[in-house]
């Protein structure tokens, strides 16, 4: 499948590697970082040249407890950085947002797809998703950034993810949005305990079935903190094994911090395993 990201080929006929670039100061893992353009470019620069397929540029954190911004101020972000991209360098451009007045600021500065957390559900983000016209990944949440985490229950998480999915697919294709345009996450650590995360690892296979390319981030994330008592800056290794078993399920997409070791260790799986043409490697 090659998705068209505004004009720029995003090709999922392998594993796409997006590269993560927060441009905020409270992101959980580098907020701060890479705040101002020119430090948000270079490292654009930096996860290209190590093989990412696709960016995803964000303005406002969605750790727990994190402070929301107003639209004005994301847009203030992510636009200059999102314009420099688009300018300087090939790869597609996605701007993470739930925003619909950030999404078409950022799709007008070059971005070529959307990536919503909230799955296209604030008022007006169904229809500005489907006027830009470009691809969209829809992220299973329960509840806000700022209390998802505080007592996430599911009577079967696998099924209820499943379920929601489905219900935004369709209200997606009702609102003019093609499912060839549709890409789902199941949303690991939002408003999912350590062991909600681990079982949709196993089980997606059943968001495979979908039939529309499954985005995957483990990258960090605080559930290998919580497993093996790694703070942030050492989470690489075991990243990388939980994004292996998500390609080796079905992943099409991981979203990543670290894309060079990421990159190398998903072509070598690759070179091993083909991928079938449902997204699961080939044993």
């Amino acid at each position: 499948m090659i998705l068209d990201c505004g004009g720029r080929a995003l090709d999922l006929s392998r594993t796409a590697v997006m590269g993560i670039l927060n441009v905020t100061p409270d992101s959980f893992s580098d907020g701060g970082v890479f705040f101002g353009p020119d430090a948000a470019l270079a490292r654009a620069s930096q996860m290209v040249e190590e093989g990412a397929d696709i960016l995803d540029i964000g303005g406002e954190s969605t750790r727990p407890g994190a402070r929301q911004v107003s639209a004005q101020e994301e847009i203030e972000r992510v636009v200059p950085v999102i314009e420099a991209c688009a300018r300087e360098l090939p790869v597609p451009i996605s701007v993470d947002t739930s925003k619909p007045e950030v999404m078409r600021a950022a799709v007008a500065a070059g971005a070529g797809a959307i990536n919503d957390v909230r799955a296209l559900r604030l008022p007006g983000a169904l229809q500005a998703a489907a006027d830009l016209r470009v691809p969209v990944c829809l992220m299973h949440m329960q509840g806000e950034p700022a209390t998802m985490q505080v007592d996430p229950r599911y009577a079967d998480v696998v099924r209820e993810v499943r379920e929601f999915l489905v219900s935004r697919i369709e209200a997606a294709e009702r609102a003019g949005i093609p499912r060839t345009r549709v890409l789902v996450d199941p949303g690991f650590g939002f408003g999912k305990t350590v062991e909600h995360n681990l079982d949709l690892l196993r089980n997606l296979g059943e968001l495979r079935r979908l039939g529309v390319p499954l985005l995957v981030g483990l990258s960090r994330k605080s559930m290998i903190g919580k497993l093996l008592g790694l703070p942030v800056e050492k989470r690489l290794y075991p990243g990388i094994a939980l994004a292996l078993m998500a390609v080796s399920n079905g992943a099409r997409v991981l979203r990543v911090h670290d894309v060079a070791p990421t990159v190398q260790a998903v072509r070598m799986l690759e070179a091993v395993y083909p991928q079938n043409n449902d997204g699961a490697v080939a044993t």
